[in-house]
């Protein structure tokens, strides 16, 4: 994976490029390792003060969103096959669905600040931080992937987690409700089955990735959690009633247990949430 920043995202010496315009160009960008750079390259000139912030600046998508690469062919979830992970094939196969879903992380985090606009700085530059972790964690796996002989694409993937990020592209109390509160936090509740997999399969270096991630992923959760309680406040609307009523009427995947009820808690969710998920199951 090359590690190189993109000069076409790269803010201009004389003239500070915009955040959420960059962020825009990164999520149409198609190949796989000019985001990665890009976005690399936006969060350092972010972190140098080499950026300017317009919350208000009306943005329109002029390519593809999000863009991505010819591969992987993208199927039902259904259709994804599954393999042993008694094979290299089958370790690959796993390392490949959490690397696609590191990919679709990143976009999504870019998503959150280019299209929204009219929020508090702090939200922007938590996005920011997300999309630089999660290319951190798409690196990450598809170098592990490599070492076992495949590159990202060679097998096929769903699209579920981009899928509820476009249907709530006109909301944002919708997208930070179900997004990172709901679907990103599946993964707080799969990783310690997937580790144990990769871990009894011998595959010791990727049950520390997902150490790594799970980690990183308690924040991004968090993040999602702060921003839905601040447009909660923000709007006078009763969080757990405005979730379920959202759940419901964007059709969001029914949870099931187990649940990490340690992360979540981690991740700020209120006891009285966790009661309900475990009601609901």
């Amino acid at each position: 994976m090359n590690h190189s920043s993109d000069s076409r995202f790269a803010a201009d010496s004389a003239v500070k490029a915009e955040l959420r315009s960059v962020a825009l160009q990164c999520l149409c960008e198609a190949d796989v390792a000019t985001k990665v750079a890009a976005v690399e390259a936006m969060a350092a000139a972010w972190s140098a003060g080499d950026m300017t912030l317009d919350a208000d600046v009306m943005l329109t998508a002029v390519a593809s969103i999000p863009g991505r690469p010819p591969q992987p062919s993208l199927v039902p979830p259904r259709e994804v096959e599954h393999r042993s992970m008694a094979s290299v094939e089958g370790r690959a196969a796993m390392i490949h669905a959490l690397a696609h879903i590191e990919f679709n992380a990143i976009n999504l985090a870019l998503d959150a600040i280019w299209r929204f606009g009219g929020m508090p700085p702090d939200y922007y530059a938590d996005w920011l931080r997300v999309a630089k972790e999660e290319s951190y964690h798409f690196c990450l796996l598809a170098t592990h992937l490599s070492t076992l002989g495949f590159a990202y694409g060679d097998f096929s993937a769903h699209n579920s987690l981009w899928e509820l990020t476009e249907k709530t592209s006109h909301d944002i109390v919708a997208r930070m409700a179900l997004v990172p509160r709901m679907m990103e936090a599946r993964g707080l509740d799969a990783s310690p089955r997937t580790r144990a997999k990769l871990a009894q399969a011998g595959d010791e270096p990727a049950a520390a990735i997902i150490d790594i991630i799970l980690g990183d992923e308690i924040g991004h959760v968090a993040i999602g959690n702060r921003w839905y309680g601040w447009l909660c406040q923000e709007r006078q609307l009763e969080p757990l009633a405005t979730f379920a009523a959202l759940a419901v009427q964007y059709k969001a995947p029914i949870l099931r247990g187990p649940f990490n009820l340690e992360a979540r808690r981690a991740a700020g969710f209120s006891e009285q949430e966790l009661l309900a998920l475990q009601q609901e199951i």
